[in-house]
């Protein structure tokens, strides 16, 4: 019988105008949004709700990605859906797989919103609210959004390559080289940070255990459930996910209060051998299986909690009792971290705006299961925006503590002391006020012994979300409950990027030791996938179980580089995708990515040369080492140590955090100067300097229609 094929009948002019309607709702929504930034800008001294905050950050988003993103997509990148993805071509059923939009949407957004859109905005609320929010939606919709929507948008095209690879690739050996060796040490950093933040969390939580327990076999019932039982079958499968996952989630309430509490209370060590087996897990099996259906399902969790914390702020309007721009700004002494606002702002807050792990996850799972080039929009540009404002609202949740049970929770224990009245005392010091009985009182409302140096940001956004919560939801009496469940909430936000990121990471691996041994590269050779698997876990979990077990070890002795290496990351990705768009012949979009490198490069040299060379122990990695050198000498010991054996670990950690921030900015010096070498001689002799692209192969699946063309049946 003969093929039937689906070709263009005819073609038309792509509509560019708009009509009255959509200018007139274009217009207000720009004319809300510039009111709101107009409130934020002039407000001298006195309080002012957070709404505004909340207007300011949406009308941006949409405005931004209507306009934007489209620009970027239709001018820069140009999407053709007649073109097959590396999923289409590729799939294999285990990590390539052409998936609903929806589905990935999901699992891209849960996988790049980690622990950063949640904590950083935490801590950077000592520099005052309008640096932060500034920095979360200018960052996001001309620098982070760009790079997740470009690194996909051109792995995509090379068949899923990992970032490291595609430096090497496109950049050359030696950049390349560079590159791979400080991606990969940059994310084994990285997913210990991550994990351990997850560990934290649910250390001695019933709760929280049970409940993010749960998500793994409602994951795998629901990727059996679209894949094998109700195929495509996408918001049948939802529904059924959503209603277990809320029933998990009372559940571990009632796990909590019951006699089941002590199986589901686990230790530290424990939780560290359990993340690190369902992380291997988690990187072998099938995508569609667990990782993919755990990741969509633990998006509603997430949105829907982000959600309903706005609809909190709208209906109670809490005051930002954070000052818009504080003294630590400028001064660099603040109590929560050290350093002034330039750089050290844009480093603490990363995530939400700008970060280089989503370059990871964008040159990792998600290329490889994409369905069509023209969904890079939704999902590169459009979950960086719904992570961003999952940042602006971890900010407003601390903006609205007052300031000082905010310090008193974040300031360092060796400041505060361990009782409420020398913590009252400390706060005091720093300018503030916060009784002895209003600290007792805090702790006791959401059922916690003490909140005393609680620093980390994670205590204080769920006591600032309970705050919220609790104004509209069942009042003081609900205050704890709320509590808990932002802990719960915290914790399944974060994992979601620990087991995505080992994935990438395998890939990362196989692609580096493809290199040498070609079997290892290919991604459907088991073996390989099991060995590169293992290694990934291995290596991230060695740090993460010595950093659980010893306060001053393992991935606690490099947690202080998780800010800038993670910038670094970007700076690399941004490098990669500018000499990609000039050696493609579109030098006169190279800006696009091209300015926010430049900022970025600028931010973490900046602040890689303070770590290195600042005279302030505080800051400087070997004048810390100098300090506590001299006080072993002196016989001292001083904080954080608690011995000796303490001072002299304090010693070795800073010297090794020192020697690789300076490795790794080495590392990503050689990378842009290889990358601008290149494109020297891109512009100097065009067309000369071709890309890895993969050769072009017609999509066979959901052959679109172009606006204005119909689509007939051909007898072939």
């Amino acid at each position: 019988m003969p093929e039937t094929v689906l070709q263009p009948a005819r073609e038309a002019p792509e509509k560019s105008r708009m009509s009255p309607r959509s200018i007139l709702l274009w217009a207000v929504v720009a004319l809300l949004g510039a009111v709101a930034w107009g409130v934020l800008a002039l407000a001298r001294g006195e309080k002012i709700s957070a709404v505004w905050l909340v207007v300011a950050a949406l009308g941006s988003y949409a405005i931004a990605y209507r306009f934007y993103s489209r620009f970027i997509s239709r001018r820069v990148l140009e999407p053709d859906d007649r073109r097959a993805t590396p999923a289409e071509r590729l799939e294999d059923g285990v990590d390539f797989h052409p998936t609903d939009k929806r589905v990935l949407l999901g699992h891209h957004f849960a996988a790049i919103a980690g622990a950063g859109p949640l904590v950083g905005p935490v801590l950077a609320a000592q520099m005052g609210y309008l640096p932060g929010t500034l920095w979360i939606v200018a960052g996001v919709i001309f620098a982070g959004a760009v790079q997740d929507m470009v690194v996909l948008f051109l792995s995509m095209r090379r068949d899923g390559t990992s970032l490291g690879q595609l430096a090497r690739d496109e950049i050359g050996r030696l950049g390349g080289a560079a590159a791979l060796v400080a991606v990969f040490a940059i994310m084994i950093i990285l997913l210990g940070v991550l994990a351990l933040v997850v560990v934290n969390a649910l250390a001695h939580s019933p709760w929280g255990t049970f409940s993010v327990a749960m998500t793994v076999p409602i994951a795998l019932f629901m990727g059996f459930w679209m894949h094998r039982i109700r195929p495509g079958r996408v918001v049948e499968t939802s529904f059924i996910g959503v209603a277990l996952l809320l029933l998990a989630i009372v559940g571990g309430s009632w796990v909590q209060n019951s006699s089941l509490a002590s199986t589901f209370t686990l230790s530290p060590t424990t939780l560290v051998f359990c993340l690190v087996g369902y992380g291997f897990v988690a990187s072998v099996l099938p995508v569609w299986m667990l990782l993919a259906p755990r990741d969509y399902l633990s998006t509603f969790m997430k949105i829907g909690t982000i959600a309903l914390l706005a609809v909190g702020v709208v209906v109670a309007a809490p005051v930002l009792r954070a000052d818009a721009v504080s003294d630590f700004a400028t001064s660099g002494a603040g109590p929560v971290f050290a350093g002034s606002l330039f750089p050290f702002l844009f480093i603490t807050i990363a995530c939400g705006a700008l970060s280089g792990f989503h370059a990871l996850v964008s040159s990792g799972t998600t290329p490889k299961l994409i369905r069509k080039e023209s969904q890079v929009r939704l999902i590169g540009y459009g979950a960086m925006l719904m992570e961003s404002f999952v940042a602006i609202m971890a900010l407003i949740a601390a903006a609205t503590l007052e300031p000082g049970l905010y310090y008193a929770m974040n300031a360092p224990a060796g400041l505060l002391g361990a009782t409420a009245q020398s913590a009252s005392h400390a706060v005091a010091g720093l300018g503030f006020t916060i009784t002895p009985d209003q600290l007792t009182q805090a702790a006791k409302a959401v059922e916690e012994q003490s909140l005393i140096a609680r620093s980390g940001g994670a205590p204080t956004l769920a006591v600032g979300m309970s705050e919220i919560f609790s104004g509209v939801f069942g009042g003081t009496a609900m205050k704890a409950f709320w509590y808990h469940f932002a802990i719960m909430f915290e914790a399944l936000f974060i994992l979601t990027t620990v087991d995505a990121g080992t994935r990438v990471g395998r890939f990362m691996l196989q692609d580096m030791l493809g290199n040498v041994w070609k079997p290892v590269g290919r991604v459907n050779w088991k073996p390989g996938i099991w060995l590169c698997s293992a290694l990934v876990v291995a290596a991230w979990g060695y740090f993460l179980y010595t950093g659980a077990t010893d306060p001053l070890g393992g991935i606690n002795q490099l947690f202080p580089l998780f800010g800038i290496a993670n910038q670094l990351l970007a700076a690399i990705a941004l490098a990669v995708c500018t000499t990609v768009l000039v050696k493609s012949g579109k030098l006169r979009w190279a800006w696009v990515t091209g300015v926010p490198l430049a900022w970025v490069v600028a931010i973490t040299f900046t602040a890689g040369w303070q770590k290195i060379f600042s005279d302030d122990p505080r800051v400087g990695f070997f004048t810390q080492r100098a300090k506590y050198a001299d006080g072993i000498d002196a016989g001292q010991v001083l904080a954080p140590a608690k011995t000796l054996d303490d001072m002299h670990t304090v010693v070795t950690n800073s010297t090794v955090d020192g020697v690789l921030i300076a490795l790794f900015l080495l590392l990503v010096a050689v990378v842009i100067v290889n990358a601008g070498v290149v494109c020297v001689r891109a512009v100097r002799a065009p067309g000369t300097l071709a890309t890895t692209e993969a050769p072009y192969v017609e999509s066979r699946i959901d052959v679109p229609e172009r606006a204005g063309e119909e689509l007939v049946g051909v007898r072939a």
